[in-house]
């Protein structure tokens, strides 16, 4: 199976514009920048805590990463999904997308979750009836997630069936995205 692995972004940003390599303050601005002249988008509605949120779920997923043996070379990673996911299409006014195959990449610096990071670790969204919650994945074990389970924008595209609505990919490298940053 030929994996791919899409980017989407706000065409008038540019791709790989990553909120966590910036400072707390320079993140905010760019926060409030996106709720003043992109209101209609997807980002421009996150709280203010936010960027806190974030910071704190990067850190989890690094240390959970590096304990499955990933090898990570950034403190935190790009974002990325498993396959065409049409809901994340519609997030920006000016949106856009990068599709890469997953040929491209190091696999051993790359963690995924079923789901969105923030959800799928958030302990109170963790329970008995979805046995993928809670859990980073190297890419041999999402594999054999997929197998079992699918692709939540293939089961769930209108998140009646709950919050996953796609397998998010953490790569925490720049290497294969040289091109693009």
């Amino acid at each position: 199976m030929a994996i791919y692995l899409y980017h989407y972004f706000d065409k008038t940003l540019g791709a790989f514009k990553n909120l966590s390599d910036l400072s707390d303050d320079e993140a905010k601005a760019v926060l409030m920048d996106m709720r003043e002249s992109r209101p209609y988008s997807q980002p421009a509605q996150r709280d203010i805590q936010y960027m806190n949120r974030r910071r704190h779920y990067e850190q989890l997923a690094y240390d959970r990463f590096k304990e499955l043996g990933g090898k990570p070379e950034r403190p935190n990673p790009h974002y990325m999904v498993v396959e065409y996911c049409k809901w994340l299409g519609e997030w920006y006014q000016n949106c856009d997308f990068i599709k890469i195959p997953i040929e491209n990449f190091n696999k051993d610096t790359i963690s995924f979750t079923y789901g969105d990071m923030q959800i799928s670790l958030n302990p109170l969204s963790q329970d008995n009836s979805k046995p993928y919650r809670g859990k980073l994945y190297t890419y041999e074990q999402i594999l054999k997630v997929i197998e079992e389970y699918g692709l939540p924008q293939e089961w769930n595209p209108n998140g009646e069936l709950g919050p996953e609505r796609y397998i998010e990919a953490q790569v925490w490298s720049d290497e294969a995205l040289k091109e693009y940053i």
